[in-house]
């Protein structure tokens, strides 16, 4: 996976300011919700929220290395059921940003909350836990966790999430709201033409610039991962998505290509990268809102070479 250089951009400055005034203040609250969209630096800057507030209290311990294998005995990190893996598994889980769309965060989970706190902290004043996907709480677990926020501990929430509208008013009510705000297409740009630099990749030319930096709405994890979705593909899978495809026999193979080919999340990707393109061709906002249609599908994971195959279908017999 391509990365971005650090040096080369600075992600949310004004966030970075106001949780470094909390810090050296300690005036630390109960509950964060980090919102934003994905990958504009959520989960990696409550990740060093997390590391400097634990440096306070223990500066002599190990504290990166702790958090990164996720074996702080004072931190306790919830996500969503089905990504749950090994201890040493959050540098991958970190680089998910796209789910199937089946994942949510159970009862049981926020229970073990109520058991991590009942414990004595070791190491630091105060224990932290991180929830990634808040907004995958089911209905349950959003209930407990709010009781849970409700009653005086020795804890602090970080809630990381993309859709704000899906948490519990109460549970928003009881948190500081932190926004991660999208970058500009300016920016997003220059992080672009800083990769064509440094990269010796070289893209296809059916593809304008512009449709990778649109597409990425403002995230320079998404636009990355765009190139690499493209970069992975032949030319000849590139040419044929160019434009709408009208002949049945093309849409049928190259469904089958995609759905063999790709993975859930690149999928989702690649349908941003086609809506973005078509739309620019043809302003036609039927086919933006199959386009969205398919997605929502993917998501779900509910036979993903169908729901290509169907809405390309649709899409052929538009008058475009």
């Amino acid at each position: 996976m391509i990365e971005i250089k650090k040096n080369n951009f600075l992600f949310n400055k004004e966030v970075n300011t106001y949780l470094d005034n909390i810090i050296k203040n300690k005036s630390f609250a109960n509950g964060y919700i980090f919102y934003g969209a994905e990958g504009v630096g959520k989960k990696q800057t409550a990740f060093q929220f997390i590391k400097e507030i634990f440096k306070q209290s223990s500066p002599s311990e190990n504290i990166e290395e702790k958090i990164t294998n996720n074996n702080h005995p004072d931190f306790l990190i919830i996500e969503p059921d089905s990504f749950m893996g090994t201890k040493n598994s959050i540098s991958s889980n970190l680089e998910k940003t796209i789910k199937s769309g089946s994942e949510i965060i159970k009862i049981a989970q926020i229970r073990n909350i109520k058991t991590f706190l009942g414990q004595k902290s070791i190491n630091s004043e105060k224990k932290i836990i991180l929830i990634i996907d808040s907004h995958l709480l089911n209905e349950a677990a959003s209930n407990c966790l709010l009781k849970t926020l409700e009653e005086p501990s020795n804890g602090i929430f970080i809630l990381l999430t993309s859709q704000l509208n899906l948490l519990l008013d109460t549970i928003i009510s009881r948190c500081q709201i932190i926004r991660f705000r999208s970058l500009s297409s300016k920016q997003i740009k220059s992080i672009f033409e800083d990769y064509l630099e440094t990269s010796k990749l070289k893209i296809n030319t059916k593809l304008k610039f512009e449709d990778l930096i649109n597409s990425a709405n403002g995230s320079p994890n998404k636009l990355l991962k765009n190139i690499d979705i493209w970069s992975d593909c032949s030319n000849n899978f590139i040419g044929k998505l160019d434009s709408p495809i009208k002949n049945s026999l093309e849409i049928l193979e190259i469904s089958k290509l995609i759905s063999e080919t790709l993975e859930i999340y690149q999928q989702i990707f690649l349908a941003n990268l086609i809506q973005t393109i078509w739309w620019r061709k043809t302003k036609n906002i039927k086919l933006v809102k199959k386009i969205e249609n398919l997605k929502n599908l993917i998501r779900k994971n509910i036979q993903p070479k169908l729901a290509w195959e169907i809405t390309f279908l649709k899409i052929s017999m538009e008058d475009i």
